[in-house]
């Protein structure tokens, strides 16, 4: 980058939405009209360039969040398109932790539907400013106040109304903005790339009233500058609104809501404009916080240039075999050629190349300044969610949190040569893909890929066959089960061992109790010192907590319990960790074996979106699969049908709805807990 931004000028946002909302086709708008792209890439073509993925395309959504900057009036807006499809959660999470402020796109005819309320949830949860973009407002049966409605109802926001749409269904022609309180109509013959204001026309000029009085009220609700205007009833200036609307919006106190149809390239351009007037710059938010690495202390880390570095690794992905971290520069700069450090791994890193990234194409730059998002080629031993310092000035960045895998399948190498491949390319998605997890079958001799969904694991295999040319036999989907215990149990061991010409002795007794489903394993002492000494109890612990990985019943990894450590010995100069950590395995092991262990099924929580004729036999269908239906609610054309059920039974269920319903049926489903089958 030669010139120079002001970090007041930069913006970080990401489009989050469910599947299908149109937040790919929104992002292609924003680079056609910022001038980064040429031409307008369609999804329904397969030429989207933020979907440059082949399986993107093919598929017609978005699998790996994509980064982007465009330059719009001055300012540099870095954009991450993530995806809408519950496999890819953790792409969202990821990007949600590093961005500053979020657009969430939402279909004007299906409103907000199930994924968008997740989405939502995760950006709420890291505190991210959110503007609302009601799409799609040409197609028939578009309702822009029903989908206002919905979010105020559905995802507990504030929605602040900033536009009205100027015709509606076919004849949607553009957009009233409540602010200068004019029409803007965009010209069919540019692509939408040119617009002119029109006065709002007689017909719409009393809603565009009301809405704007009810703008003012909601503003003045949160800001005191508003209210002691409105309240004297002094005229209030559009830029004092604007200024009282940004504040309200950085402090999640307001969403607001602006409406266009991406697709026929209304409505983009005052949303660029929003995001520059009403999202955050990296100086408008608090600074992150850190931990010193040894003490533990809490450092802060301001968003300026000249201050010690800090930065965080969200992604990494690999490029024509190369690897690239995705890396939001909190604080400090990175340089090209410059040592990094990393305090999690404790390494030192050199840069060789710092990029700015345009979905799969980059720029080089030579320094990346605090509040960018760039990739960095060069880290070797870095990984997803680690942070990137200065060796002087440790700090230690809050990780990334992911998801436990619900689905997993054996694969295998066709041929003998591909055998060695495979390992090195599931390797490198591991490393992608926090979510993704690949173990040995000890009895089969498999390689066991575990993942969030059956389009998560399609995908993998695609892109195993595509980008590394390694063929390989997919097994059956299995479900990966948890395991628990019926009833508190009691379990003792001695090690009593010489190992390598010395004794080593303990003897552990352990106590396990089930605990409520989801509270987690936990490791309680009740002994004093003199009878295990304090040094040893970290070694039961760890033999304890190894030992609930397996369970007895199929050996799936145990969970909600309780280990109390109740008794044991201990022989003067004969205690060891080993013999310690030994004992408290084969004590749980005993204690596991005497609960009366039981499988836990993963449950889903899933939406079925059907028309009101196949209402009965989607019913029948899910009840027949174990499912409970918790809530049926009617949506326009469609009844939305709430249900949880076991992920054991849902297998091939898109067949089963397609096929039932003639094809109009859709679902969604999500992991919600574990149960008893």
């Amino acid at each position: 980058m030669t010139k120079s931004i002001k970090i007041q000028d930069i913006r970080n946002i990401g489009i989050i939405a469910h599947i299908d909302a149109g937040k790919t086709t929104v992002s292609e708008r924003i680079l056609y009209y910022t001038g980064r792209s040429h031409k307008l890439g369609e999804v329904h073509d397969g030429e989207a360039i933020m979907d440059w993925m082949p399986d993107e395309q093919e598929r017609g959504i978005t699998i790996t969040s994509a980064v982007t900057t465009c330059p719009w009036k001055g300012r540099d807006i870095h954009i991450i398109d993530t995806p809408g499809h519950v496999d890819f959660t953790i792409e969202v999470e990821r990007s949600l932790r590093v961005l500053d402020g979020a657009v969430g796109v939402f279909c004007g005819v299906g409103g907000v539907e199930p994924q968008s309320e997740t989405v939502w949830r995760q950006a709420d949860k890291y505190r991210v400013p959110k503007l609302a973009f009601v799409n799609k407002l040409d197609r028939i049966g578009a309702d822009f106040f029903n989908v206002v409605d919905m979010i105020r109802t559905r995802l507990k926001a504030n929605p602040l109304v900033l536009q009205l749409p100027y015709g509606a269904e076919e004849s949607f022609k553009g957009i009233i903005d409540l602010i200068p309180m004019k029409a803007i109509v965009w010209d069919d013959d540019s692509l939408g790339a040119t617009f002119h204001d029109e006065v709002i026309p007689q017909e719409h000029m009393d809603q565009a009233e009301e809405y704007r009085s009810r703008l003012i009220e909601t503003v003045a609700e949160v800001d005191d500058g508003i209210m002691e205007a409105y309240l004297a009833e002094e005229s209030i200036d559009n830029n004092m609104l604007t200024a009282a609307i940004r504040k309200a919006t950085i402090d999640l106190k307001l969403v607001p809501v602006l409406c266009g149809s991406a697709l026929k390239n209304k409505g983009i351009q005052p949303l660029l404009d929003a995001v520059v007037a009403y999202l955050p710059s990296p100086a408008d938010l608090p600074p992150i916080q850190g931990v010193h690495p040894e003490t533990g202390e809490v450092i802060s880390c301001p968003p300026a240039d000249n201050k010690p570095l800090a930065a965080l690794i969200f992604k990494v992905a690999m490029m024509e075999g190369r690897k690239l971290c995705f890396v939001r520069v909190y604080s400090g700069k990175l340089e090209t050629g410059k040592d990094v450090f990393n305090p999690f791994r404790k390494k030192k890193e050199k840069l060789s190349r710092i990029l700015q990234m345009h979905a799969n194409k980059r720029e080089r730059v030579e320094v990346a300044g605090a509040g960018t998002i760039v990739g960095v080629i060069g880290l070797k031993e870095s990984s997803t969610g680690e942070t990137l310092c200065m060796a002087d000035k440790p700090v230690l960045l809050e990780k990334i949190d992911t998801y436990e895998p619900v689905i997993s399948v054996a694969v295998e190498p066709k041929t003998h040569a591909d055998q060695d491949k495979v390992e090195e390319v599931l390797a490198k998605f591991a490393d992608e893909d926090p979510t993704l997890r690949m173990q040995q079958d000890q009895e089969t001799g498999q390689m066991i890929l575990s993942g969030m969904g059956e389009l998560h694991l399609e995908v993998i295999v695609s892109r195993m066959r595509r980008e590394f040319n390694v063929q390989v036999n997919v097994g059956k989907p299995q479900v990966v089960y948890r395991e628990s215990i019926e009833h508190s149990s009691e379990g003792s061991a001695v090690f009593d061992k010489e190992v390598a010409g010395q004794r080593h002795y303990g003897e552990v007794r352990v106590l396990l109790n089930p605990l409520p489903r989801g509270t987690g394993n936990r490791f309680v002492s009740k002994l004093d010192d003199t009878i295990i000494p304090a040094v040893f109890v970290k070694a039961v612990e760890k033999g304890i907590m190894e030992s609930l990985e397996s369970g007895t019943v199929m050996g799936y990894p145990v969970v909600d319990i309780e280990a109390v450590l109740v008794g044991g010995g201990y022989k003067e100069s004969q205690g060891s960790e080993l013999a310690y950590k030994v004992s408290a395995a084969m004590a749980c092991k005993e204690a596991l074996a005497a609960g009366d262990g039981f499988l836990l099924d993963p449950i889903m929580q899933v939406e079925v979106f059907v028309p009101e004729e196949f209402m009965g036999e989607v019913i029948g269908d899910l009840n027949a699969r174990s499912g409970k239906i918790e809530a049926i609610e009617p949506k326009v054309g469609v009844q939305e049908i709430r249900a949880v059920v076991p992920l054991a039974r849902m297998f091939g269920y898109s067949t089963a709805l397609r096929s039932a319903t003639q094809g109009r049926g859709t679902f969604s489903m999500h992991f919600s807990h574990f149960d008893k089958a």
